[in-house]
């Protein structure tokens, strides 16, 4: 069910879930540019809540990590991936051989058909 709903700034909107952001709130606080601008707004919170706020930072993780956030998507990792690599970085590797194959699991897919 749709419900009308105000946040504390006073916008008014309408949603569907109990999710509690605010559209209007959420697209005022997206940065203008660096990499999080990039990203959709359940992605960018995700990293937030993290404390990355920087590309070095997010350099510190491994993709199994980062896709394991609530609010990441098949289409941010290769966001990320193309922002670190344009500023000579990329995600932490612990030699962990078969981690592409664990991204696909965890969206439900297989390298070659579906699982």
């Amino acid at each position: 069910m749709v419900t009308l709903r105000a946040c504390p700034k006073g916008h008014r909107y309408y949603k569907s879930s109990d999710c509690p952001t605010c559209p209007a709130c959420e697209q005022e606080r997206k940065p203008k540019e660096g990499f999080l601008s990039l990203l959709a707004a359940p992605a960018r919170r995700a990293l937030e809540n993290m404390g990355i706020y920087s590309l070095e930072k997010l350099a510190e993780y491994r993709e199994a990590e980062i896709i394991r956030l609530h609010g990441m998507g098949p289409s941010t990792l290769p966001k990320l991936r193309k922002a670190l690599a344009e500023n000579g970085l990329a995600f932490r590797n612990d030699d962990y051989l078969g981690k592409g194959d664990e991204c696909a699991q965890i969206f439900g897919q297989k390298r070659g058909g579906s699982l």
